[in-house]
């Protein structure tokens, strides 16, 4: 790194690897526990600064199994210098461009067109203001009523210990950000986006990062469990051509819209780890 991280920063990216090394260690047993020795693959990356000085960078987990036809879990730590032009799309980065961020970010295909499709990121990012952000949202090429309300309950409790108001909040935050335009649709069945959980007083710190680790729990806890209750069915042709067909929705969002592959892309990440969202195979009509 260009720079000694602080107390905060070595916390957040800490746990930022934990949740990882925990989310991955389920996935791999859900694939032994369907008969196949799938695990993970972790391949490093570091990122140079535009002038050359090291940025930091991170690590690619990367499966392709039985039950995950394609999954990425990635984990970063990157600092360095926004362009003018990017620092003023960025939160206190306008006045000073320098800035610093470590997260962990998920997204998984199934090969089972039944079984719900994921995105998880969790993230601390620090400019002239400090702040976390993230969330979790559900994919299914086809829709079950059950597992959605499953989904959304276990997020709602997750908010719910640390104020009321979070979840519907949240909710129609990532209603509004996970909408393709140009489609007309949602990009799935929901779930909670946050940003800019600002940290305005010291205590905020562990305020905020509390949250931000229930969120992690709280994902952790309810999608093996839809996993596990749907990898297991039957599916036609005509299914598998449903979940291309929204795989192929779920692609145009990412590359047109997404606000972390923009961030990544602008700020020199690796262009393999950035694009992992991309699903193995899609269909367009």
């Amino acid at each position: 790194m260009t720079r000694q991280l602080d107390d905060q920063q070595i916390t957040a990216q800490t746990w930022f690897k934990q949740l990882r090394d925990d989310i991955c260690a389920e996935f791999e047993k859900i694939e032994s526990e369907a008969g196949s020795d799938a695990t993970f693959e972790y391949i490093p990356w570091d990122r140079k600064n535009p002038d050359g000085s090291p940025g930091g960078g991170g690590m690619q987990g990367k499966m392709n199994g039985k039950v995950f036809e394609k999954v990425g879990v990635s984990i970063s730590t990157v600092d360095g210098t926004f362009s003018e032009e990017f620092a003023r799309q960025i939160n206190g980065a306008e006045e000073d461009p320098r800035f610093f961020a470590t997260g962990v970010s998920l997204v998984a295909h199934m090969a089972n067109p039944h079984v719900p499709n994921v995105h998880m990121n969790t993230r601390f990012l620090c400019t002239t203001k400090r702040w976390f952000g993230g969330g979790a949202d559900l994919n299914p090429a086809i829709p079950c009523e059950d597992d959605t309300e499953a989904f959304h309950a276990r997020l709602r409790s997750a908010c719910a210990a640390h104020n009321p108001e979070y979840y519907p909040r949240f909710k129609k935050w990532a209603d509004d950000y996970f909408y393709i335009p140009h489609r007309n649709v949602h990009r799935g069945v929901g779930g909670i986006f946050y940003d800019h959980i600002e940290l305005e007083k010291d205590t905020d710190f562990e305020r905020h990062f509390a949250f931000t680790q229930d969120v992690g729990r709280a994902f952790l806890d309810i999608f093996p469990q839809l996993v596990r209750k749907r990898m297991g069915m039957a599916w036609s042709p005509e299914d598998k051509q449903q979940q291309l067909e929204w795989r192929g929705r779920y692609a145009e969002f990412n590359l047109v819209y997404d606000r972390g592959t923009t961030f990544g892309l602008k700020t020199g990440g690796n262009v393999d780890a950035i694009l992992m969202s991309l699903p193995p195979e899609a269909k367009w009509l």
